[in-house]
């Protein structure tokens, strides 16, 4: 709370309020709902009329004083186009991520392995969890394959919105 009002003192400075109070004052409440709807609905939207740019700039505005406050949406985006310029600058980074999940170790694997329908993990000796798996190559694939789709989508956030 303390960086925003901070913020928000920082952007109302003496040679800036009256133009601020003004925009605040005359901001038509009807473009503005109008507008909140569209954006929230996700669809892309252009301001055109002098109202809509009114409610446009109050929104930036917004964002402006948002943007240092830790957490906030604004701060997100902020720091999502430091790093996307930072790759512009000094190039993507090269990661090398190795995945070697023990699918002997496993629950998951160990259900694909068996042939019970329903999914109760009991804790096999080390010899019965081997051969189980060894008899069935194809659990073992669907195992990795499952492994690696869960950290594609929930570690790397890839098919996941970003905010």
């Amino acid at each position: 709370m303390k960086q925003t009002s901070t913020q928000s003192f920082l952007l109302v400075d003496q040679a800036r309020f009256q133009n601020i109070t003004e925009r605040l004052l005359n901001l038509d409440q009807n473009v503005l709902a109008d507008i909140t709807e569209n954006l929230s609905n996700g669809e892309h939207f252009v301001p055109e009329s002098d109202s809509e740019k009114a409610c446009f700039q109050v929104l930036h505005d917004l964002d402006h004083v948002a943007g240092k406050v830790k957490g906030s949406t604004t701060s997100k985006k902020y720091m999502c186009n430091e790093i996307w310029s930072l790759i512009a600058f000094s190039g993507a980074p090269s990661w090398y991520i190795t995945l070697s999940p023990a699918d002997i170790q496993h629950p998951i694997c160990i259900y694909y392995a068996d042939n019970k329908e329903e999914f109760k993990p009991d804790l096999l000796p080390y010899n019965e969890r081997i051969r189980m798996v060894c008899k069935n190559p194809v659990a073992g694939a669907r195992f990795f394959h499952f492994m690696v789709e869960t950290f594609i989508t929930d570690v790397l956030g890839v098919g996941s919105i970003i905010i």
